[in-house]
């Protein structure tokens, strides 16, 4: 047994990492105010600092649309445009998107009207559950766009040249989509429908 000054010591110790502990999770729960534009709307949000944009999109406005697959940037049902690039909202903070442009799924039909790539995929029966229809959708049309814009990717045979539309084969497409997994097959399926939407842009 110790002593009456080391069991003073120990009890000091407890409180101050007690008290330590009490700090940081009140530090964790401070919020922050973001503002983003969210499928064309201005959004405020205060949300705190650890919180995801995927976690921000679906609890806080809802857009559900925007799927929680693996958590951990592997599977790409959570993929959104920010700024017209797709990535990832798993993998990204909520807080570091302030002031920037956020399109998900829900925002991509205009005026009632479907996107050419939401189409193709049900022309093409380009899903079965639907779970990760959205991540791929959404990828789909930033890759259509990248390649407009002239970016090679790692299947590209002479990334020398410039890259056109008219080169994205089949095996472009699965390179480009390789970043989004599928758990109930569809993979042909998904390839035909973005090579609809493409020769269609």
């Amino acid at each position: 047994m110790g002593s009456p000054s080391s069991r003073e010591s120990d009890a000091s110790f407890e409180a101050n990492a007690t008290d330590a502990a009490a700090k940081a999770a009140k530090r964790d729960l401070e919020k922050i105010s973001v503002s983003l534009t969210v499928n064309g709307q201005r959004r405020a949000l205060a949300i705190e600092p650890r919180m995801t944009l995927l976690e921000a999109l679906r609890e806080d406005l809802a857009l559900t649309g925007t799927k929680k697959g693996c958590d951990r940037g592997e599977c790409g049902a959570c993929t959104v445009h920010v700024d017209g690039r797709r990535i990832l909202s798993c993998m990204t903070l909520a807080a570091m998107q302030d002031g920037k442009g956020i399109t998900t799924i829900e925002g991509l039909a205009r005026d009632g009207a479907l996107h050419p790539l939401q189409a193709a995929f049900i022309e093409r029966d380009g899903f079965q559950c639907g779970f990760c229809t959205s991540g791929q959708i959404m990828s789909g049309v930033a890759m259509i766009e990248e390649a407009k814009a002239g970016w090679p990717s790692a299947a590209t045979a002479d990334a020398t040249k410039p890259f056109r539309l008219s080169d994205l084969s089949n095996t472009e497409i699965r390179e480009r989509m390789s970043g989004n997994l599928r758990r109930c097959a569809c993979y042909p399926n998904i390839v035909d429908a973005i090579a609809d939407a493409a020769r269609r842009s």
